[in-house]
């Protein structure tokens, strides 16, 4: 992978996070779904530290970035690590650039003695699925993931 290269990414970079963000939306069809801002991603990312990215790069042109936070397993009674968002660009994927990015992160997940690497993919989204597979990556289909929205939320907390 000539002139390829991961790096962590710095708030100059919150432009570029959401651009990949709705490139990665449209691909899952979920475009009207973005309703974040570039300035609540820096914020949210850089300054609160809710999450990292990495952004993938092929020429210094970022063509792909992952977005992960942890999460905390009882069972194992360890820090894990969610990817909620992996995504290459499609005229530049086959080129293990994604596989390079779940490595990386399976580094960080080592250095930081996390017990888990986990995250979501659509069901219709059969390339990544058998992607992930081979990987050695296992669904964990006797679970059922349940989501509150801010409405949820909201009446919830009354």
């Amino acid at each position: 992978m000539p002139n390829f290269h991961i790096r962590k990414a710095t708030p100059e970079d919150t432009p570029t996070i959401f651009n990949l963000i709705y490139k990665l939306a449209v691909y899952e069809k979920l475009e009207n779904d973005v309703i974040t801002t570039v300035e609540e991603l820096r914020t949210n990312i850089f300054e609160k530290k809710f999450a990292e990215v990495l952004i993938a790069e092929e020429d210094q042109k970022p063509i792909g970035f992952a977005l992960y936070f942890h999460n905390f397993s009882t069972f194992v009674g360890k820090p894990g690590i969610y990817l909620e968002d992996l995504f290459v660009e499609p005229e530049m994927r086959g080129k293990g650039y994604g596989k390079a990015l779940l490595v990386e992160l399976a580094k960080i997940a080592k250095e930081r003695n996390c017990g888990r690497l986990e995250w979501a993919v659509l069901d219709w989204n059969t390339p990544s699925i058998e992607f992930y597979k081979s990987l050695g990556a296992k669904p964990m289909d006797e679970w059922t993931v349940f989501r509150l929205d801010k409405e949820g939320i909201d009446n919830l907390a009354k």
